[in-house]
């Protein structure tokens, strides 16, 4: 693996849905998350980390330092095995080696962390170590995201659809179709904005350079391989990344975000593509040290 990072980043992400549901809120029927005050929308942090951890398996599957700690329908007992198996202990055998070892949870840790990406980039939480009496405990990573949130309030449309298959026998005596009903949002714009430590990355996970690249291709392509009836049209359309000059930064990272806006545009009432949005980067905002960068 390449080095790892010694430069600070932040960067801001915006993406939209069209005609679909970017993250339903299971407390709320599954509808799109709203914040119930001003009509925003949100996407949670989790849902984002989701697809780019897909994104990563997909592309690097079985590939050596790049698995994914936290899989869909995957116990975190069976990828903990493999911590085991590198100590040459068990369940029964790992308490002695807590006495005879007093480094064990940091060997523990530094191997989870160059064998699995998600860790390595935005942590985790290894609570069936401390079961076991090794203490892993929470790793900190170096990546951390926000909420998306849109740039104008939503509405979240419920559509009624029929579907010609039958459930049962009986049914079919009586009905032809069935009814249903699913949620979307008609169009919206969201951003999301993120933060990179290089100082966690040096002292903790080891992120690298070669993790940094990959991280910006997951994000662009978060939504590439994840298209579902329910989700609807969805896209990465900016990636700005702000790079700053030492490991601890340049400036508080709100001044860097504030210099982004994105605003519709007047003429339009009721966005309904991306083009509806203008993005705006003031410049003059951007320390003279700090690299922006736009990916795409």
């Amino acid at each position: 693996m390449s080095e790892v990072i010694k430069n600070r980043y932040e960067f801001v992400v915006l993406f939209d849905v069209e005609n679909g549901n970017p993250n339903g809120d299971p407390d709320a029927g599954n509808m799109p998350r709203i914040d119930p005050e001003t009509g925003f929308g949100l996407v949670t942090d989790v849902c984002l980390k989701r697809k780019i951890r897909n994104y990563v398996e997909t592309v690097k599957e079985d590939e050596a330092g790049y698995g994914i700690y936290i899989r869909e329908d995957v116990p975190l007992n069976r990828s903990d095995n493999k911590a085991y198996e590198y100590l040459g202990v068990d369940d029964k055998t790992v308490k002695e080696l807590k006495k005879k070892d007093p480094e064990a949870d940091i060997k523990i840790r530094d191997f989870m962390c160059r064998n699995f990406y998600d860790i390595r980039t935005f942590g985790a939480v290894m609570t069936t170590f401390v079961k076991a009496s090794l203490n892993c405990g929470q790793v900190r990573g170096p990546v951390q995201l926000g909420f998306a949130r849109s740039i104008d309030p939503i509405i979240s449309q419920e559509v009624t659809i029929t579907r010609v298959a039958i459930t049962t026998e009986k049914d079919a005596e009586n009905k032809s179709t069935e009814m249903g009903r699913k949620n979307i949002v008609p169009y919206a714009l969201y951003r999301a904005e993120g933060y990179i430590s290089a100082n966690l990355a040096r002292k903790v996970t080891g992120f690298s350079e070669d993790d940094l690249e990959l991280l910006w291709e997951a994000i662009i392509n978060m939504f590439e391989h994840d298209h579902s009836a329910a989700r609807g049209k969805m896209a990465v359309r900016e990636l700005i990344v702000f790079k700053h000059s030492k490991e601890l930064g340049d400036c508080p990272a709100y001044r860097l975000f504030d210099a982004i806006e994105v605003r519709r545009k007047d003429e339009v009432v009721y966005p309904r593509k991306y083009q509806d949005y203008v993005v705006d980067i003031h410049e003059e905002m951007i320390p003279d040290t700090v690299e922006m960068q736009r990916k795409i």
